[in-house]
Order: structure tokens, then C-alpha cells, then sequence
């Protein structure tokens, strides 16, 4: 990927919706020397994400969308990742569906991570469909993404095994500790780093 120029640090995005785990652990890894990423603005589309205090604790710029008119929005949401030079985004628990025409915008430089192995299981309540098929592994997966549903090209994966009695919040935890040192790996190999 000819994402990195220079040793410059790339201007990245968090989009967020909930707690905010992985927005935590990104931006401790966008602290640290090696890291190719500075985080310098977070956005939600939920204004009682508990995530936003990591805007405040880090002093990071944050924005708060209300995604019910989507074309409106969008196109604010452009403008604001455009005046403040965003080059990444990294999808961290956005519960909103980008367009084609956001895609578009920054084609090849939106990430996501999902809690399971895909393609298998996209969407929602991933756990809770893995557990049923009695699966003996699930995990997450870090991909870029496109138009279709968690269906873009795969950069990373991390294989996570089931336990006879685990439950949808003991799987979910084991694999929100995985994915927190997924993402930043990822993000490391798609700079070649």
C-alpha cells in the first residue's frame, strides 16, 4: 500500500458508537514511535457514546452525527474529514452503514475490524449465531471496506477457540481482547511496517 509517505504520521479518523474499547487501544498504539497513524479526530454517530470521554482524556477532536437524514449527513461528515486532512479511517464499532458515495470518497482507506472469522458471519449478533451453530472457533477479522456488508478484502484475522460453555459475553470479552491487538497489527502490515 502506498499509504505512507515519508515518515510522516497518517491524520486518522475513529468512528464510534459504544464503549469505545478499541478506540482506546488504537489511540494508545497511535502513540507509540513505530506507529504510522495519529489519531485527530474521533467521530460517533451516538452522543452518549461512553467512547467520547477518550476524546476528552486525550484531548482529541470529536464530532457527533445524528445519521437520520444519511445524504445530509454524509456530505457534513465529508467536509469535516476533508478540512481536517483525514487519510484513514478506521471503523471501530460504527453502528451506521456508509454509502457508495462515502465509500467512494475514500476508496481503499476505510478499515474495519468484526468480532468473527469472515466472511463467515457479517452483520449483527455474531456471537449469538456462532454459539448456535456450535462452532468450535470464531474470532475477528480486520478488512477494508467496500460497498457489500463486512465483505471487503481481508488484511488480518485472529482464530479464537470456542469453550464447551461459553456464552455470548464470555466470547465476546475473549475476543475484544483479541481484536485490540488486531487492529493495530493491521494497520502495521497494510504500511508495510
Amino acid at each position: 500500500m502506498a499509504l505512507l509517505i515519508g515518515s510522516r504520521k497518517k491524520r486518522t479518523a475513529v468512528f464510534i458508537s459504544g464503549k469505545g474499547s478499541n478506540l482506546k487501544s488504537l489511540i494508545k498504539f497511535s502513540k507509540k514511535k513505530k506507529s504510522p497513524i495519529s489519531i485527530c479526530l474521533i467521530v460517533s454517530n451516538n452522543y452518549k457514546a461512553k467512547g467520547l470521554i477518550y476524546a476528552n482524556i486525550f484531548k482529541i477532536k470529536k464530532k457527533i452525527f445524528s445519521f437520520k437524514n444519511k445524504i445530509f449527513v454524509e456530505k457534513k461528515l465529508i467536509s469535516e474529514l476533508k478540512k481536517n486532512k483525514i487519510e484513514l479511517i478506521c471503523l471501530a464499532g460504527f453502528m451506521e452503514i456508509l454509502s457508495n458515495h462515502f465509500i467512494k470518497n475514500f476508496s481503499g482507506k476505510i478499515l474495519n475490524i468484526h468480532p468473527s472469522l469472515l466472511p463467515k458471519y457479517k452483520g449483527l449478533n455474531t456471537h449469538d449465531r456462532v454459539l448456535k451453530k456450535k462452532e468450535k472457533y470464531s474470532g475477528c477479522t480486520v478488512h477494508y471496506v467496500n460497498s457489500r456488508l463486512d465483505a471487503g478484502r481481508i488484511i488480518l484475522q485472529k482464530k479464537v477457540k470456542i469453550s464447551e460453555n461459553e456464552t455470548s459475553k464470555s466470547l465476546s470479552r475473549k475476543i475484544l481482547k483479541e481484536e485490540h491487538k488486531l487492529y493495530p497489527n493491521a494497520i502495521l502490515k497494510i504500511f508495510n511496517l
